[in-house]
């Protein structure tokens, strides 16, 4: 498909005439079309088509349809239909009522297009540009950010269930684009085990027999990998998807093995123990893991059919899919709008996501001075990075202390010792100096943080008369961030206790609706979409914020209030009474 840049036209006087006479009022799209314009142009997507080739539909046109129907919620068909018989669809895209329309596959091509040339963000970037020059956005402002979890367009699997159905996609694969070759390479009683779907209520109950399964379900694996791998097999088997996810997962769950020539070479019997009389337990090769043995959650591989979907837990909810990261705006005097949203793995710390989405306002000209975020977001470095790098100031409540000095409220936390930075030591409300300042790098989390411990002499402990408020040991160790980091969290930990904290930060409840709002209109908590899984639900993610900026727009342009918090009957009660 090819694009010649052509100038957009005005609406046509009969479309014009007809949908003024039958919506006197306008309809939602006649008024973005009014008050915004057209939205795109066909240079805004002139790098992601050809010069060469059959014409394609202008690409301001299918941009256009596209965010309209998440604001509507249509699937592709309804869209297309919708494009054929709808007034004021009509109206917005400049056509004549005769106009027949385009095939609904036209849209998923135009999908297609926008994640291959990394065009994405383009689609909220030009909105934004509009809410700008109308003076509705402004950079340096207030912002609030939160994430919610999104599932993806798989059902959720044991490590059974996974391996099980994983070698099952394989082998279905395989039959369609290899059958003859497969015949080959298969064992008869592999139909019994691989043929139907795998479910857990089909597999084994007990311990041991689960155990057998899965050494089962590898072995039968490792075999369907050493034929693909065999010097007579055509090379582009290897590089099939699904034979790259089989031997991911396999690598994931299961031990490696050694090289198939030391498997065949014969090898010496093993003594047998002196008190059983067995012969001792080899080292597993190619056997199941353990749970202890396992990748970080971030690497494992949680479905055959959606590579980028990981496992992620926020307080009590659980799933398997993506986090989405959604920053927008939250002045008084301007439409609240979506400037940023971010698609992770559902493993992702909220905290991780920071820096990137300060990076991408940067250059959009829309970082915040004050950011506001839940707990999940704070942290001792996000809060110095935040301040440093962009100026930010981030607010938020910080994660509980749950060590026994705090719970116990009596005792001595890290905040009642005073630290002396340029020596390099520490002093405990007693007066008593800490005796070593080490630092060292804590590998715990996804990424190495530097840290300091720092620790007291148990001389000046155990004589101590306060001890009993401070250790549960010979001596007291603490353990400190850097500098900056150590100081920004001190400060936010006392600045949560105050009431200018507490009037701010009423303003982050916000963006919870902003949530609600987008599984309500466009279906925001599960992903449409499989093949490149990540990538196209960050589009989908893109196109809700769209969607759902232009529906506050025209709310902010007709003077509809935003909608109060919601109360229940009987807490308005008791605020009346009261």
């Amino acid at each position: 498909m090819s694009l010649k840049v052509l100038p957009i036209p005005p609406v046509p006087e009969e479309t014009a005439r007809v949908v003024r006479a039958c919506f006197p009022r306008g309809t939602l799209i006649v008024q973005l079309r009014d008050a915004l314009g057209t939205l795109y142009s066909d240079n805004d997507f002139a790098d992601l088509f050809p010069t060469r080739g059959q014409p394609a539909e202008a690409p301001w046109r299918l941009a256009l349809v596209t965010v309209l129907q998440f604001a509507e919620g249509l699937p592709d068909r309804q869209a297309a239909d919708a494009v054929r018989s709808r007034l004021d669809w009509k109206y917005a895209r400049s056509l004549e009522l005769t106009d027949p329309g385009f095939d609904h596959t036209v849209l998923s091509e135009f999908r297609t297009r926008l994640v291959a040339g990394g065009a994405e963000e383009r689609l909220l970037d030009l909105v934004l540009e509009q809410a700008r020059a109308r003076g509705w956005l402004q950079g340096r402002g207030k912002q609030r950010t939160d994430s919610t979890h999104v599932l993806a367009a798989v059902r959720a699997l044991t490590r059974l269930e996974c391996v099980g159905e994983t070698l099952r996609h394989t082998l279905n694969v395989l039959a369609e684009v290899a059958p003859d070759w497969l015949r080959v390479h298969v064992q008869p009683e592999w139909v019994k085990r691989y043929a139907r779907r795998v479910e857990e209520y089909r597999l084994p109950s007990t311990k041991t027999e689960r155990e057998q399964y899965a050494n089962q379900v590898g072995a039968d694996g490792w075999q369907l990998l050493d034929a693909v791998d065999a010097v007579s097999t055509p090379s582009w088997l290897r590089e099939l998807p699904a034979v790259q996810t089989l031997r991911r997962v396999w690598v994931q769950q299961y031990h490696p093995r050694q090289p198939r020539a030391l498997r065949t070479a014969r090898r010496p019997a093993s003594k047998p123990d002196e008190k059983s009389g067995d012969a001792p337990d080899a080292e597993p090769d190619g056997h199941w893991r353990v749970k202890a043995e396992l990748a970080p959650s971030h690497q494992l591989q949680n479905s055959p059919y959606d590579p980028d979907a990981r496992y992620g837990k926020k307080r009590e909810t659980s799933w398997v899919g993506y986090k989405l990261h959604v920053t927008e705006t939250c002045e008084a005097d301007a439409p609240h709008l979506i400037v940023h949203v971010a698609t992770t793995p559902a493993c992702v710390a909220d905290a991780a996501a920071l820096a990137p989405m300060h990076a991408h306002l940067t250059n959009r000209h829309l970082l915040p001075s004050r950011q506001l975020v839940d707990a999940g977001y704070i942290d001792a470095e996000v809060l110095a990075a935040s301040h440093a790098r962009f100026g930010v100031e981030v607010l938020g409540p910080t994660r509980g202390n749950f060590r026994w000095q705090a719970r116990a409220q009596t005792g001595f936390e890290g905040q009642h010792f005073t630290v002396d930075w340029e020596a390099q030591r520490v002093i405990c409300p007693q007066g008593h100096t800490s005796r070593r300042w080490t630092p060292l790098q804590d590998r715990r989390h996804v990424h190495t943080r530097d840290m300091i411990t720092v620790a007291f002499s148990a001389h000046d402990c155990r004589p101590c008369p306060s001890r009993a408020q401070c250790t549960r040991s010979a001596h007291r160790v603490l353990t400190l961030h850097p500098r900056e980091q150590e100081q920004a969290l001190r400060a936010a930990r006392t600045r949560e206790h105050t009431d200018e904290f507490t009037l701010v930060y009423t303003q982050r409840a916000g963006v919870e609706g902003t949530h609600s709002q987008a599984v309500r209109v466009c279906g925001l908590r599960r992903s449409r979409y499989l093949g490149q899984p990540q990538p196209k639900t960050h589009l989908q993610h893109i196109l809700s914020a769209v969607a759902l900026n232009l529906l506050r727009i025209d709310a902010w342009l007709n003077g509809t209030p935003l909608a109060p918090t919601r109360q229940s009957s009987f807490a308005r009660l008791m605020a009346q009474a009261a």
